[in-house]
């Protein structure tokens, strides 16, 4: 069993737990030392603001009536199996593959868990400038886009690769 980690993309699955771990911790400094709305301004461009997501990114059917709860919890539970499901088909010699992968999983179930105990993702990073705002989010939705970055990365890595043979 040791070796199936060791070989595979599943050595890897630290990085999930590290980013699940990350984005829950920094949710309980929010849930035990902010109320619902406050804003406390970091610098010119960073406020932490507590806030509800009930929908996906962006806010996405956050005023759906609810079902969409239970919707996105199914389809990050589905897509967690199938990137475990892939970790574990990945080879030794691939690193940036899991690693995006391990990173959108630790930050797919890190919202996972906010919608089955709370309902809702619990959002506070506001990045802003001047009058433009980026929808507030967390350190889960962090770990998601730094992985489908890297994923982007490796795609045209790859295809680079090919290229040359």
């Amino acid at each position: 069993m040791l070796s199936l980690f060791r070989q595979t993309g599943l050595r890897f699955l630290w990085l999930s737990v590290l980013a699940f771990v990350l984005d829950q911790w920094t949710k309980n400094i929010v849930l035990a030392n902010m109320e619902l709305y406050q804003s406390i301004q970091v610098n010119g461009f960073l406020n932490w603001t507590y806030v509800h997501n009930y929908g996906a990114a962006f806010s996405l059917l956050s005023d759906s009536g609810g079902w969409q709860r239970w919707f996105f919890t199914v389809i990050a539970l589905v897509v967690s199996v199938v990137i475990v499901w892939w970790l574990r088909q990945s080879t030794r010699q691939q690193i940036l593959l899991p690693v995006a992968f391990s990173l959108i999983l630790g930050g797919a179930l890190g919202n996972v868990y906010d919608r089955l105990i709370y309902g809702y993702v619990i959002d506070f990073i506001d990045v802003y400038y001047q009058q433009w705002s980026w929808p507030a989010f967390n350190i889960a939705d962090s770990a998601i886009c730094l992985g489908a970055i890297l994923l982007i990365v490796d795609m045209f890595k790859n295809n680079e690769e090919d290229e040359k043979k």
